[in-house]
């Protein structure tokens, strides 16, 4: 038995078990199984491990994705830059890890850029930001953070992060790329969404939510009714599960993954 699962607390869903469990099936792979685990605190990483010995590989979500990374014995490039690791790999006794997320968004965002994505505005500064940050200033595009004003830090660090209070329809009319990392509109609280002027957005703009549930945010309902093009999260969580897929059943662990 090959066993692979989740960490995170609390655990109420999980994309990826439903996703693994379903591709074992489709690809009749016999003697492998996905498992939920739902630890209450990092001090439990090391017990699971020595408890699960057929555990090969792990993804990793809140609040784990940075309390996870001392105790690998390797880390990737992207993982030690910026500071998050999302998957873990076990080889010979030593852990290894790896963050999905940058291949993930990068893939998934691809198919529609255009010419004129050349500003983008992050909403929210949480973990996925940090991803979403690294990807973008790989391809060049400049971007401004946006955060609640009473949650920007007081710090040179916050030279590129604005208060949603700070969105005219000028910036926005500059900013044609617009992703939204924050949980605004996430089920079940579908009536909620960022605040911006959505007058401003046009045909050239391209809204991205990181939000896979529901398929369709209200985020991404007012960018359509301004002729933008719009994406949700779920291609960027097929490709992030294909990547840990591919990670866990290379001959001998690759650290630099992240294309």
């Amino acid at each position: 038995m090959r066993q692979f699962g989740l960490i995170g607390y609390p655990l109420s869903h999980s994309f990826s078990q439903g996703y693994f469990t379903e591709k074992f099936l489709h690809e009749n792979e016999n003697g492998l199984q996905y498992t939920n685990f739902s630890i209450a605190s990092i001090n439990d990483f090391n017990d699971l491990w020595a408890k699960e010995v057929n555990l090969q590989g792990l993804n990793v979500t809140i609040p784990y994705k940075k309390l996870v990374i001392p105790f690998l014995h390797h880390a990737s490039t992207v993982v030690k830059k910026i500071n998050a690791c999302n998957c873990i790999r076990k080889y010979n006794h030593e852990l290894y890890g790896y963050n999905t997320d940058v291949i993930g968004f990068e893939k998934s965002l691809a198919p529609f850029l255009q010419p004129q994505h050349t500003h983008a505005l992050i909403l929210g500064t949480g973990g996925a930001a940090v991803a979403v940050e690294w990807v973008l200033q790989k391809l060049n595009i400049n971007y401004l953070l946006v955060s609640r004003a009473n949650a920007i830090p007081d710090s040179s660090d916050a030279d590129n992060v604005i208060s949603y209070d700070a969105l005219t329809t000028d910036l926005i009319s500059q900013y044609t790329l617009i992703i939204n990392t924050s949980p605004l509109g996430m089920y079940p609280n579908v009536d909620q969404l960022p605040s911006l002027p959505y007058e401003a957005i046009t045909a050239q703009h391209h809204l991205y939510d990181l939000i896979y549930n529901p398929a369709e945010t209200l985020f991404m309902k007012k960018g359509l009714a301004q002729g933008a093009t719009v994406q949700n999260g779920l291609n960027m969580l097929h490709i992030q599960a294909e990547e840990s897929w591919r990670i866990w059943n290379t001959p001998t662990p690759l650290m630099e993954n992240e294309n």
